[in-house]
Parts: structure tokens; sequence; C-alpha cells
């Protein structure tokens, strides 16, 4: 087998599009690593509030070099940003990095209202630059299989879907909470995955009608605006007929980490995605006809870095403007109307 030579890897490497990671907590390092481990692109420039975290994402890329600010990454002439910063700077970063001609990968929600989101999209497109959001469950092997089954048509007409996501605990971050900086809570934060699985996997067809019930410690939250949801049941109808029912929560007392499910029932069949033995990472992929059991998929599958390295290889292979980019507005669409807005 031939090695590739020398000057031929060093021009690949120059080649790669160099990025800024902006907010280098938990997520935003790991994402960092699965993009820097498929070798399709550089860290560049770091920018973090906390100096200890910036050191934490420089191990590792010991390059890259430190921003003290958003705007000194966002002039350091980068092709690419990755945004993991708190829910209320997304758009207004995105937008920003946008007009400077970088492309971006941010963290969910792109903006915490459809008018935040759209203003992403909106200027994504008069840039012409790649779009995308971590919307990572889709990049399961699991869920990849179930949108392919229902994409067949051998599940027949889907009629009905139903979808978890209950956690044990809620997120460790002061911002989470204030509904101004996060635009919600539990909905927000897990529920736009289920939305987006639903509607993804669907098609994304039109969401006709949307019902909704709130809760914030066991109390109806109704329109507080001083606090954010813990627990959210909704009912979605699509203009297919079919019925999306989800229900989301922090905190909850479910006896396990998490419980997460997405179940699609159709005339001739059914599928569904299951966490297992309440992991946050592990899960099976089932095909259901009657009362029998195919198992499609089953642990181990590392994907939570996927969405972050297939943005990142798109990039590096020179794409452009993803008219996909436009169906997150759906998913944001979706989410106001659960809210009331």
């Amino acid at each position: 087998m031939s090695e590739t030579p020398p000057m031929a890897a060093s021009a690949a490497a120059a080649a790669r599009p160099r990025l800024g990671f902006l907010g280098v907590g938990w997520i935003g390092r790991h994402r960092m690593e699965a993009i820097l481990s498929a070798g399709d692109a550089s860290a560049a420039v770091i920018a973090d509030a906390s100096p200890e975290m910036c050191a934490e994402a420089r191990r590792l890329a010991p390059e890259a070099e430190v921003a003290g600010s958003w705007a000194e990454l966002s002039a350091a002439g980068v092709d690419g940003v990755v945004i993991a910063t708190p829910s209320a700077l997304h758009a207004e970063q995105a937008i920003a990095a946008l007009e400077r001609g970088v492309a971006v990968f941010c963290q969910k929600p792109l903006g915490r209202t459809a008018a935040e989101a759209k203003a992403v999209v909106d200027a994504a497109r008069r840039a012409d630059r790649l779009l995308a959001v971590d919307l990572s469950y889709r990049f399961t092997q699991g869920m990849q299989a179930i949108r392919e089954i229902v994409a067949s048509g051998e599940l027949g007409r889907i009629y009905a879907v139903d979808l978890v996501f209950h956690n044990a605990y809620g997120p460790d971050k002061p911002w989470f909470y204030d509904p101004a900086l996060a635009g919600g809570g539990c909905v927000m934060d897990l529920g736009v995955h289920l939305v987006d699985l639903a509607l993804w996997t669907l098609g994304f067809p039109r969401v006709s009608d949307v019902r909704a019930s709130l809760f914030a410690g066991g109390e109806p939250l109704r329109r507080r605006l001083d606090r954010v949801e813990d627990y959210a049941v909704a009912t979605l109808t699509l203009d297919t007929g079919a019925v999306v029912q989800l229900a989301c929560s922090w905190r909850l007392q479910a006896g396990r980490d998490a419980v997460i499910s997405a179940a699609f029932y159709g005339t001739a069949g059914g599928a569904a995605l299951k966490n297992v033995g309440g992991s946050f990472y592990d899960f099976t992929a089932e095909r259901y006809r009657g009362t029998a059991t195919e198992t499609l998929t089953r642990p181990p599958d590392a994907w939570g870095g996927r969405a972050a390295a297939d943005w990142a290889r798109r990039l590096g292979a020179g794409e452009r403007f993803d008219p996909a980019a436009e169906r997150l507005v759906d998913v944001a669409q979706a989410l106001d109307r659960i809210y009331g807005r």
C-alpha cells in the first residue's frame, strides 16, 4: 500500500477548514473532539468566558489560539464557527458569523423563537453559507434505520407517533431556568429533539394543530413569565392526518436516569427507538409486525458528535447554503405553538 507523500499530506491539511469554537464547556469540547477526530477541519481559535474551559479545550487542540471575546474570534478569519453558548446568544452570534461569510454549526435551539430561527436561516441564505444545528439524535443508527423504513412505505400510512424524553436531572446552569435567556424549559431543551425527530422522519409535513399543557413544580405554568416548565405534554396534528404525542421533563421521578423513546405506528407495522436501562447514550431500534419484534440496531453506537463531524465534512467539501436548513424554522414554529406564542 502506498503512503501519501508528505507534501500532499501537508497540502490536504492546509486545505481543511479553519474553525472557531465559541463556548467550550462540556458539550462544546465534545463536539470539538468529534470534529478533530474525523480529521476534516482544524481548530484555529477558541473563545469562552471561563479560562479553565479554554485550557481544557486547548488540550484537544494545543495549536489553537485563545480569543478574548466573540468579536475577536469572529474577526480571526475562520471558515466556520461552532457555537455552544447560552441559548439567548445563539441567533445573534450565528447571524454575526454568517454576515462575515463564516459557516455556522450551532447548538440547539437555533433561536428562542421561530422569528429568531428564521432570521438566522435568512442570514445563511443571503450569505450562501452552510448552516446546521446539533439535532444529534437524527444521527443515531437507530433513527437512521427507522427513517429509511418509514420513507420506504413498508410501515404503510403512519398515523400515530409517540415520543418521550424524561430526564431525572435538570440542567446545572442557572440560565436554563430564566425564560428570557433560555426561551423555555424542558420543551426548549429536550422537546426540540422530539419535535425534530417526528417531522424529520415523516418528511416535514405541515403541523395543522397543536395543543399542550406545561407544568412547573407540579403546577400548571399557565402564562407565568418568571418560570420555565419542567414537565410538558403536547399533541401535534399533522396535515397528513397523523397525530404526534410527546412528553418531556426535567427531574421526573422515573426510577432511572432517563426515559427516551420515539415510536412510529403505521397501517402495516411500527418501529421505535428506545434507550437501554435508563442510559442517555445507548439505544436499540426495533421494528414491529403485529406481535413480532425485530431488532434493527443495538449498542454500541458512538453517535454524539456525528452531527458536528458531518457539518465539518460538508464544509470541507465546499458545500454552501443547504435549503434543508429552512426546516429548522418548521421545528421552531411548532415549539412556539407548544408555548402558545
